[in-house]
């Protein structure tokens, strides 16, 4: 009889967003006349730019054609893509990153998680905490995480770095050393940053010890301070000892559309093998790449005129942040981030957990957020707040916690 993979047991309850899906389900028929402000999912809700559109139907066009019709796309992504992103996002910012240690795929969610494949069960791995739930879940699903202690709500063989209000929501080097260490900056959940010379820290510290840095930069289009790197390779050494992962969900609304990639420079190598031969390997047998319609609207968001659009866009969300940040503050609430992300960490109110100030605030406000404690125990007794809505859904929303 046919055995299943029981580490997939291991994992508890569901997956955070999908809870607050069913809990919100449940609310919304158990109360259909409510109307519901949701800042619980970093879904974006601005269509996409004109530049962007004008590139979709010119290449849907082109597939119409048996001269410009593309069928497979080359394994690491289209050169045009490539060739853009290694112009604008490296280049522009004097890293050394070439166009064939790019990986175009349909994601960042799915490279996060994916990336681990390539690394032995043994290798331990360290996280924020609170983190995006991706990092861990799918170390679960691979069987290197341990036991999983119910009470803690943690992980034998995880490396926890907290990140609290006593370290200024940053993670301080563990105690013990890592061999996959996860840093997600600009941060989701906390929306906070570090400045390169922190940065700087981890690279030295990874390059010291042997370990691997997966850097997820998905939301570098928001970062608004000077000393905020948006790529890690803006450091000295990350070349010989991190992965970066990009999207572009967050900074062209591609959320579903779906396009991103993974950068591995050729100098990672462990024990003589190249972990871009390894991951290209991976990319060629289990990925058939992103299409050539969504890679050309890729290329689109490089443009002069994307540059352009896109910025209005994201500084429509981060004034949402904005407005979300100073109005609740202003009211007595205990707000972080918000500056160089589009998420607002709030403390929750009279002791409340996460999870009784999320049903506190859907019963009373008819407000969705998300339940701290969903991205770690370090997350307990927070709560995160997304900008991607539209600024009328934010004034509404914070109206509502005001008249609590």
């Amino acid at each position: 009889m046919y055995k299943i993979n029981e580490d997939y047991l291991k994992l508890p309850g569901s997956y955070l967003f999908s809870t607050i899906g069913k809990k919100t389900n449940a609310y919304k028929e158990k109360h259909p006349e409510k109307d519901l402000v949701r800042m619980g999912i970093g879904d974006v809700t601005q269509p996409l730019a004109p530049v962007i559109i004008e590139a979709l139907h010119k290449a849907v066009d082109e597939m119409a054609s048996p001269e410009t019709f593309h069928g497979y796309a080359p394994d690491l992504g289209y050169e045009f893509l490539r060739n853009a992103i290694v112009k604008n996002d490296y280049q522009a910012r004097g890293c050394d990153i070439a166009a064939d240690e790019i990986f175009v795929s349909d994601g960042a969610k799915c490279d996060c998680g994916n990336i681990q494949e390539i690394f032995s069960k043994d290798n331990r791995i360290a996280v924020c905490d609170p983190v995006y739930p991706v990092y861990v879940d799918t170390n679960v699903m691979a069987g290197r995480t341990g036991i999983y202690d119910t009470e803690k709500e943690t992980w034998s063989d995880v490396i926890y770095m907290p990140c609290v209000a006593e370290n200024g929501f940053s993670p301080e080097l563990p105690e013990k050393t890592p061999d996959l260490i996860y840093l997600c900056y600009p941060n989701n959940p906390i929306g906070n940053a570090l400045t390169k010379d922190e940065l700087q820290v981890w690279v030295d510290y990874a390059n010291k010890v042997g370990a691997i840095i997966i850097y997820d930069a998905a939301y570098e289009a928001y970062i608004s301070e000077e000393n905020v790197p948006h790529s890690i390779y803006e450091c000295e050494g990350a070349r010989g000892c991190a992965i970066e992962i990009r999207s572009f969900s967050k900074n062209a609304g591609f959320t579903g559309v779906r396009l991103g990639f993974t950068v591995i420079p050729k100098d990672l190598e462990s024990n003589g093998t190249k972990l871009h031969t390894l991951w290209a390997r991976r990319h060629g047998t289990k990925y058939n790449g992103a299409p050539y319609i969504i890679q050309k609207a890729g290329e689109a968001v490089y443009s002069e005129s994307g540059k352009e659009q896109l910025a209005k866009q994201v500084a429509y969300y981060m004034n949402n942040a904005a407005y979300v940040r100073e109005e609740l503050k202003n009211a007595g609430y205990e707000v972080f981030g918000g500056v160089n992300a589009p998420y607002i960490w709030m403390k929750t109110t009279n002791n409340m957990t996460s999870w009784e100030f999320f049903d506190y605030l859907l019963e009373n406000a008819n407000v969705i957020g998300t339940p701290g404690s969903g991205f770690g125990p370090s997350g307990e007794g927070y709560f995160r707040l997304t900008a991607f809505g539209t600024y009328e859904n934010a004034v509404e929303a914070v109206k509502r916690i005001k008249a609590l």
